[in-house]
């Protein structure tokens, strides 16, 4: 059974200015991370993600000037985030919004939170993710 995706915890919503994702090496945790979240105050607007496994460091935000280095460039990508927050038990959301991008072919980078998840496109797909999911029945909240 798929969600309920009319339900107001299950719109979207396409989150303004540009993301950035990267990986790193597992031991970059030091001054790289250290950087990232002192650019990242808490504004309202900042959103980072960090995910460490035995092989890598995986590294996702909203891109604001004076990041380190480097991320500039690798901001470009914009998010669509489900409003949430969301039961646990509430199965195969997160599946729902990715079927229909794959079949449209646009590549993404999920990222899960306790409340909530986002899928990073990248920039020039943003259009036709927004189309492929409005198609697909799901609500966007701006409208």
């Amino acid at each position: 059974m798929s969600p309920p995706i009319d339900h107001p915890c299950l719109h979207l919503h396409v989150l303004p200015g540009a993301f950035f994702v990267r990986k790193l090496e597992p031991k970059q945790v030091g001054d790289t991370l250290q950087k990232l979240f002192l650019s990242s105050d808490d504004d309202g607007e900042s959103f980072l993600s960090v995910t460490r496994t035995f092989e890598e460091l995986s590294v996702a935000g909203r891109y604001k000037d004076g990041m380190p280095e480097g991320y500039k460039e690798l901001a470009s990508w914009r998010a669509i985030k489900i409003a949430g927050p969301m039961e646990f038990d509430l199965a195969g959301v997160l599946s729902g919004v990715l079927e229909p991008l794959k079949r449209a072919e646009v590549g993404i980078f999920a990222v899960s939170t306790w409340n909530t998840d986002y899928v990073l496109v990248a920039q020039e797909n943003l259009r036709t993710a927004v189309e492929t999911l409005k198609a697909d029945h799901w609500v966007f909240a701006s409208e």
